[in-house]
This record gives C-alpha cells, sequence and structure tokens, in this order.
C-alpha cells in the first residue's frame, strides 16, 4: 500500500488540479450541446461509473477488504453533495447578474473559510505559519481574480454575498468529505478515500438522475445523445476527485483546497490568457498567491 510521505497530499492536491483544469476545458466544450445544467451533470453520471472501476481495482490488487460504509459516513457523504448543489445554484444566480465576476473573487475566500469550519467541525486548528499562507494565497487569488473594469462591481452587496454563500458551501462540501473519509473504519487511506468517492458519487447520480428524469427529460436525452464525448469529461471527473479524496485523507481540507488555488494559474494556462497583457495588479496577485503556497509547503 502506498506509503504516507509528508509532501504525498501536495501530490495529489496539485494532480487533481491539473485533471480539474483539464476536465472544466471539456465541461465548456459541451456547454453548447448540452448546456450549462447538462454539462455540469455530466461530471457526475459518466465519473460514478469509474469510481466503481477504481474500487473494484482496488480489491483485487489489495489484500485488505473493501470497508463498508458507517452510518456518519453517509451521513456526511449525503451532506457534502448537497452543499455543492447550493453552491452550484450562487454560481448559476450569480451569473444572472451584471457583477458575476465579483461574485468569482468572492467564491475563492473558500480556503479561509474551510479553515474556520475545521476548527469547528474537526478541531484542526492551523499553526500561525500555514494561517498565515491560507491567507496570503487567498488573498493573491481574490486581487487575481477582481474585475478589470470598476463598473463591474457597482452592484451593491449582492454579487459578494453570493461569492460568499458560493464559498461558504463548496467549504462545507470539501470538510464534509474529509469527515465521510475520515471515519471510514480502515487502516488504509486509499481504501478510505475511494470508499467514500463511490458512494458520493453513487448519491449525487442517483438524485441528478431522478430530478432529470421527473423535471428535464429533454436535458437526460441530450446527455444519452452525446455519452461519448460526455465519457471522456466523467473519466477526468473521476480522476481529479480521486486525487482530491486522497488529499483530504491524510491532509486537512484547508492546506489542500489552499494548495489547489494553482489551478487558476492552469486555467490560464490552458486558455492562453496567461499570454495576453497581464496587469501589475494581476501580477500583484500571483506573486501572493505562489507566495502563500510557498509558505504553506514549508509550514
Amino acid at each position: 500500500m502506498i506509503a504516507i510521505f509528508p509532501w504525498l497530499w501536495a501530490v495529489f492536491t496539485v494532480a487533481a488540479s491539473a485533471a480539474q483544469t483539464a476536465r472544466n476545458a471539456m465541461q465548456r466544450d459541451l456547454i453548447e450541446k448540452l448546456g450549462m445544467a447538462g454539462a455540469t451533470h455530466v461530471r457526475f453520471i459518466f465519473a460514478f461509473p469509474f469510481a466503481l472501476i477504481f474500487l473494484g481495482v482496488l480489491w483485487m490488487v489489495s489484500d485488505l477488504p473493501i470497508p463498508a460504509p458507517s452510518q456518519k459516513t453517509i451521513l456526511w457523504a449525503c451532506f457534502a453533495p448537497a452543499a455543492q448543489t447550493a453552491a452550484t445554484a450562487f454560481m448559476l444566480a450569480a451569473m444572472r447578474g451584471r457583477a458575476f465576476v465579483v461574485a468569482i473573487a468572492f467564491t475563492k475566500t473558500e480556503p479561509l473559510i474551510i479553515a474556520l469550519v475545521s476548527v469547528v467541525v474537526l478541531n484542526e486548528i492551523p499553526s500561525p505559519m500555514v494561517a498565515a499562507a491560507i491567507l496570503m494565497a487567498t488573498s493573491g487569488v481574490m486581487l487575481m481574480s477582481w474585475p478589470k473594469n470598476e463598473g463591474d462591481g457597482q452592484s451593491g452587496w449582492t454579487p459578494a454575498l453570493m461569492g460568499l454563500g458560493a464559498g461558504a458551501c463548496f467549504a462545507m462540501s470539501a470538510t464534509s468529505y474529509r469527515v465521510a473519509i475520515l471515519s471510514v473504519e480502515t487502516t488504509s487511506f486509499v481504501h478510505a478515500a475511494t470508499m467514500t468517492l463511490a458512494l458520493g458519487l453513487g448519491i449525487q447520480t442517483a438524485a441528478i438522475l431522478l430530478w432529470l428524469s421527473w423535471r428535464d427529460r429533454p436535458t437526460l436525452s441530450a446527455i444519452a445523445a452525446y455519452w461519448r464525448p460526455s465519457l471522456l469529461a466523467g473519466f477526468t471527473g473521476a480522476i481529479a476527485s480521486l486525487f482530491w479524496f486522497l488529499a483530504f485523507a491524510i491532509s486537512t481540507a484547508a492546506k489542500v483546497r489552499t494548495l489547489a488555488l494553482i489551478e487558476v494559474l492552469f486555467a490560464q494556462i490552458v486558455s492562453g490568457r496567461i499570454r495576453q497583457k497581464v496587469t501589475p495588479r494581476e501580477y500583484a496577485g500571483m506573486a501572493m498567491m505562489l507566495a502563500g503556497i510557498v509558505l504553506l509547503l514549508n509550514a
């Protein structure tokens, strides 16, 4: 079984961020065919079969049995996707406003909120150095994400509240998954993470299919028609989620989600935006984010 090295959580997190960037790019290509909601759903529907495959491979190659989920694991694995759904609802509501970019900037407060939630739920109190790294990296990525045009932010507090709401719900989702993973009765963090992944995706897939069958059958038919490109998005989504869960299994959610801010750089590289004109403020934000990540990795 995989040994737990001090830096292993960072490797898992960077791998998850890279896979998630690839998945997001594939989902963007599906929006035109499936709509925003349909492109969002495929990441769960088509990721679930791969999660079962991961669990099956682990069962075949490991001497340890696949653990049965406890009541606590099931409870938190149900709450996590509910919080994720609420976060998505905040984001979709923000998209209807003119100051969507402001809302996006405020979602980057997720690591700070996770640190606070983890203190309450898991009694995981960050060291002063880790707390400083979280604050620095979060401030930097918010600075990078802030709209270039001041007019984009002239919509009162609504965009900020939507962004904070999304960030808080994403924070609750990440923390809930960590609680679910830690509550699995096994000596292997790989088994705990993989089993929780299959359980969480199974719950999400069942809920989505029931909802689409009841309220949006055209989207369900479109997803079925475009199953081939959706399958690849589901695979990369399953890989990203597996690495997230492996990281959550051996490190705090606050540290994992702070390092995950590097996904902002990955997204800019993939989109080609990094080659465009970068403002001094964006350079300052990038420097703050990278400095926070370096501080985190040395904490």
